[in-house]
């Protein structure tokens, strides 16, 4: 009898993979879904999303007073009434619509109207407008960047690749108001952002019945990413493609993920992080030849991209992308915030120093952590990847409240995703996969080959 029961248990094992309606793993039970996580009961508790809406009304409320940029001036004053009325929305109407309701009234008046305001007039923060020039030198001259930069808005601190998002003006122009909106950055910013977390989503989530347009909305009609995405939104592009990396790592995917990971760190420096994390994971989950395909891939493309510009204007691209945003040129960066690296470094060139001593400490510690503990999830890799640019953002030099949008996203998004599907979803993609599971072939932890939250969290 004691020698059929590891057979028995992997019938049981192959029914509840396989999912066999009306089945359990035990055989014969109904499956029946559980009660909801407290997280989510307290989430849809219609006075916790009117504080919610009221936190991001005074979030919104609050740039007019503080800020001096008319253009942030001008989404506070739009976007503070519509969290207001999404709020209101949120008691007064049915549970079963008020979310939906709330979502899109705060979308609308917080993302869509000034966004479309600013567009249609032209208006943006600089760092707009110097990828929109970007693109027109680098058709031009071959570069994106100015020979001889005397003011900020000549400095170009970001990888060749983000004069991609400007090539719609440089084709278009700004003739008309269906040029000005459809050549402008921030839409092609935006919409990058969007696709790679529905993409994201997606291979997080192993079954298509929930879609993620309520908890995209509301990401996305958060003021954390509202007022970038109004106002500039050059960071979002990088948001995105990051979180869509990891998903492609954590599902397997070498090559997608090799891609990915090189679109991102030809955008801008910061992105180069993700790529250790995501190969790292890849060797703890699918070994050493996904890995190396993934980091061949990632490093080959990226090189492929800068090389070119480097060797013909290497001294802009140092200049630019590496000594400006660090505070090293003779004119600073006008990014700015209390954070610890931006203090210590207006404390004079001691306090420059201690700020980039601490940065290379805080990122050594980080990277001993990833060698020391891979991750084995894209919840954890997200994480991981998060807490490195958290501590990067935090003592660079030039660091700023709005770099922060990045790491929050990092760590919403996959879990998002992850409970979104029910308990007996989340098992491995294919039946190929399913088999290797069970069976114990494929993955060097645990026998997995291809599982959608792969290894612990």
């Amino acid at each position: 009898m004691a020698s059929t029961r590891p057979q028995h248990r992997t019938e049981q094992a192959v029914c509840a993979v396989q999912g066999h309606p009306g089945r359990t793993a035990g055989g014969g039970v109904p499956r029946q879904r559980g009660p909801r996580p407290a997280a989510a009961r307290w989430a849809a508790n219609p006075v916790v999303q009117a504080a919610g809406c009221l936190v991001a009304a005074g979030w919104a409320a609050a740039f007019p007073l503080v800020s001096d940029l008319r253009n942030q001036v001008f989404w506070g004053t739009v976007a503070a009434p519509a969290y207001l009325l999404a709020g209101v929305l949120c008691l007064t109407l049915p549970p079963r619509i008020a979310p939906r309701l709330a979502a899109a009234t705060a979308a609308l008046g917080a993302v869509v109207a000034p966004l479309a305001r600013l567009a249609l007039h032209g208006q943006h923060q600089s760092e707009v407008m110097v990828v929109e020039r970007a693109a027109g030198l680098l058709l031009r001259t071959g570069s994106p960047y100015l020979p001889d930069p005397a003011q900020v808005t000549d400095y170009n601190p970001y990888l060749p690749a983000m004069a991609v998002f400007g090539l719609p003006r440089a084709v278009l122009g700004s003739a008309g108001p269906v040029s000005r909106v459809l050549g402008d950055a921030r839409i092609w910013f935006a919409l990058t952002f969007l696709v790679c977390l529905l993409a994201g989503w997606r291979l997080l989530q192993p079954t298509l019945a929930r879609t993620p347009v309520l908890p995209l909305a509301v990401l996305t009609s958060s003021p954390l990413i509202a007022m970038a995405l109004v106002v500039g939104g050059v960071d979002l592009p990088l948001i995105g493609v990051c979180c869509l990396a990891m998903a492609l790592a954590a599902r397997g995917r070498a090559t997608g993920a090799g891609l990915v990971l090189a679109f991102a760190c030809t955008l801008k420096w910061t992105a180069w992080p993700a790529m250790p994390v995501a190969v790292l994971m890849l060797w703890r989950l699918y070994g050493r030849r996904r890995a190396a395909e993934a980091a061949l891939i990632g490093v080959g493309v990226s090189l492929a991209v800068i090389l070119p510009i480097a060797a013909g204007h290497l001294r802009q691209l140092r200049e630019q992308v590496v000594r400006f945003p660090l505070g090293m040129t003779a004119v600073h960066t006008p990014a700015g915030s209390p954070l610890p690296g931006k203090v210590l470094a207006g404390l004079g060139p001691i306090g420059h120093t201690i700020s980039l001593s601490l940065l290379c400490v805080g990122g050594l510690a980080v990277a001993l952590w990833l060698l020391a503990y891979p991750p084995t999830s894209a919840v954890a890799a997200c994480d991981l990847l998060a807490a490195g640019l958290t501590v990067a953002f935090t003592l660079a030099p030039a660091g700023r409240f709005g770099y922060l949008a990045l790491p929050t996203v990092l760590v919403i998004w996959p879990r998002l995703a992850r409970r979104s599907a029910s308990p007996e979803h989340r098992t491995v993609g294919s039946s190929g996969e399913r088999a290797a599971a069970v069976s114990g072939v494929g993955g060097r932890h645990g026998g997995r080959s291809d599982g959608v939250w792969p290894g612990p969290d």
